[in-house]
């Protein structure tokens, strides 16, 4: 790979991951809702899905699912449908977490293994990431040397980037964790990322693969 174009990489990867998204606001609320492990496990469940994706394009087999209708629409419905499930989970949480009394403890709603399982669907509920990986890799890979090595070079540093990015929004949830102590905040909170989720459900189930 050239260094300028693996430095530019590195920038633009980093740039997208602290993007606020569907994965970065996952990762924050099971940080926020469940605790720490949760937060890392949802972050590892995302980077799983990431890594599929990643061994798709190494194995050449990527274009077959971006140029194939079907399995696009396929996982942006399983997408679609994952994330209107979570949001409306959470909005219908919030109606039982209110009264006056306050929270001592900030209550795990799943277990950890529970998130690792929610971020890895929507992970791969998500086609737009394999479209975005197929367009922007070719652009830093030098096509003279081994185009699978630098595949795998790139997935490798493009996961560490995104899971220290991920760390931040987990570190970020757990402060959260702190205003969630009285009922009605943490229903309200809960109302809001039930909103946002059932949003990005939306946005999911309206793209197209152009």
């Amino acid at each position: 790979m050239f260094p300028d174009n693996f430095i530019a990489f590195i920038g633009i990867t980093t740039l997208v991951s602290l993007a606020p998204g569907a994965n970065t606001m996952f990762v924050m609320s099971q940080s926020a809702l469940r605790g720490h492990r949760a937060g890392i496990m949802a972050g590892l469940g995302i980077e799983v899905s990431n890594v599929f994706y990643f061994l798709l394009i190494a194995f050449g087999l990527a274009t077959v699912v971006a140029a194939s209708e079907v399995i696009f629409d396929a996982l942006k419905w399983m997408g679609a449908f994952y994330l209107a499930v979570i949001g409306v989970l959470a909005f219908g949480r919030s109606f039982q977490t209110t009264g006056p009394a306050p929270v001592t403890e900030v209550p795990t709603v799943r277990s950890s293994h529970g998130a690792f399982f929610d971020g890895l669907m929507i992970g791969l509920g998500n086609p737009k990431t394999i479209i975005w990986f197929l367009t922007l890799l070719p652009q830093f890979i030098n096509k003279e040397r081994d185009v699978f090595a630098q595949t795998m070079t790139i997935a490798v540093v493009g996961t560490v980037i995104d899971i220290a990015v991920q760390w931040l929004y987990v570190y970020a949830g757990g402060h959260l964790s702190r205003f969630l102590g009285e009922r009605h905040v943490r229903a309200w909170f809960e109302r809001g990322m039930g909103v946002i989720f059932m949003g990005l459900a939306l946005v999911v189930a309206l793209s197209h693969r152009t």
